[in-house]
């Protein structure tokens, strides 16, 4: 089987077919070494690293991921993984019993349990827009929420990309229209960073946190909470620390809490801006092409998988980006216990294959899908043997 000459800069098992870069991401060797050297920096000076070096460090991160999101580095903290920043803002805002917070059918269970958690605790009601499935349009999804805007309505809270649809959501025409409601919305843009093109700038959101780890390629721990200015005051991280006192006035509030919440590594975050050059420079056109490619091969492997089970598509092109959803034969009535999902045919194809790519039951069981994922080191040979292996898995 012919393999992508970028394979050999990751350190991915050679026997296995890697086809989910969108679950945990995988980091190329090049940042992983430059995340031990900083490790090795900050063990063999700790003081010296925390107090005198971190802050510089930190700050370069932060302009360059900016950069990358045409966003004003002001606005971005660093958080531990997008989970960790919805769950900041949840926590931070006040909700009233009776209010009313708007999510989809396709957000994210982690995150779909915050906003249950926070709306419980405050009498809120979580209210759920069910999208069009399959052939959603981008009309239609505005749509489906706008139906559910109350004068009770706090928030939207929507993923950017559905992990388990990995469904492109018309994210533009949502904030605009719900903030012509007077409505803020919290994107989970846990898979948008890297994917698609991206202008916090242009965007407008209130509130947007996304991954470096998935397909920005930075080492696990590494993600970002982008808050609007006029919003940040009363914002606090999950851990509220020595910021909340500080007297500095160099520093908005905003960043003094949020650079600093205790002892940890900061290594991930630190390597952003290696991961940026890393992926920006693999291709002639850089993150541009980066993203069409990676685009491009996640449509070419659906239409052939599509076409080698007589299926149609779930969703228009426009609304794919890196990864795509291809529909499977019934599985098991119940779905296999959170976290980790695993369905007995995914078992399989690793076991069997060595594949590793997630089958995902949606929009509940029996009803499943594959989710392919393509990232620069994924071949179109790659996606033919998946087709071999779920043809002969399924017989």
């Amino acid at each position: 089987m012919s393999s992508s000459p970028f394979r050999a800069r990751w350190p991915l098992e050679p026997d296995t077919l890697f086809l989910n870069h969108g679950s945990y991401g995988a980091c190329p060797t090049e940042v992983l070494q430059v995340q031990a050297e900083l490790r090795a920096r900050l063990e063999a000076q700790p003081v010296r690293f925390f107090v005198r070096e971190f802050e510089p460090l930190l700050d370069e991160a932060r302009a360059a991921l900016a950069a990358f999101l045409d966003a004003d580095a002001d606005d971005l903290a660093f958080v531990p993984n997008a989970t960790a920043g919805v769950n900041t803002v949840l926590r931070s805002l006040r909700f009233e019993p009776g209010d009313e917070l708007i999510t989809t059918n396709h957000e994210y269970n982690a995150s779909r349990n915050a906003l249950d958690w926070v709306a419980g605790r405050a009498g809120a009601k979580v209210i759920v827009a069910r999208l069009p499935w399959p052939q959603p349009t981008p009309q239609a999804i505005v749509q489906a929420v706008l139906e559910q805007v109350t004068p009770r309505t706090r928030l939207l809270l929507v993923d950017h990309i559905s992990s388990q649809t990995a469904l492109v959501m018309p994210l533009q025409a949502l904030v605009r229209a719900m903030r012509g409601q007077g409505v803020e919305t919290l994107v989970d843009g846990a898979h948008g960073p890297g994917q698609v093109p991206l202008s916090l700038r242009e965007l407008g959101a209130g509130y947007y946190t996304g991954n470096c780890h998935k397909w920005l390629c930075a080492p696990k721990g590494a993600a970002f909470l982008h808050v609007r200015k006029d919003l940040q005051a009363g914002l606090k991280p999950t851990s509220v620390s020595h910021g909340h006192n500080s007297p500095r006035r160099d520093r908005s509030r905003f960043r003094l809490d949020f650079d600093w919440t205790g002892t940890m590594d900061p290594t991930p975050a630190l390597c952003v801006p290696h991961a940026l050059r890393f992926m920006g420079g693999l291709l002639p056109g850089g993150w541009p092409a980066l993203m069409q490619d990676n685009h491009a091969k996640a449509l070419a492997a659906r239409r052939m998988l599509n076409e080698r089970f007589g299926l149609a598509p779930h969703c228009p092109e426009e609304m794919v980006g890196s990864m795509a959803t291809i529909g499977l034969p019934d599985g098991y009535p119940a779905a296999p216990p959170p976290p980790y999902y695993l369905d007995p045919l995914q078992d399989r194809l690793f076991q069997e294959w060595h594949i590793e790519v997630p089958v995902i039951a949606w929009p509940q069981p029996p009803q499943r899908h594959v989710r392919v994922s393509a990232q620069v080191y994924n071949t179109h040979t790659e996606y033919q043997r998946l087709a071999e292996a779920l043809e002969a898995l399924l017989r």
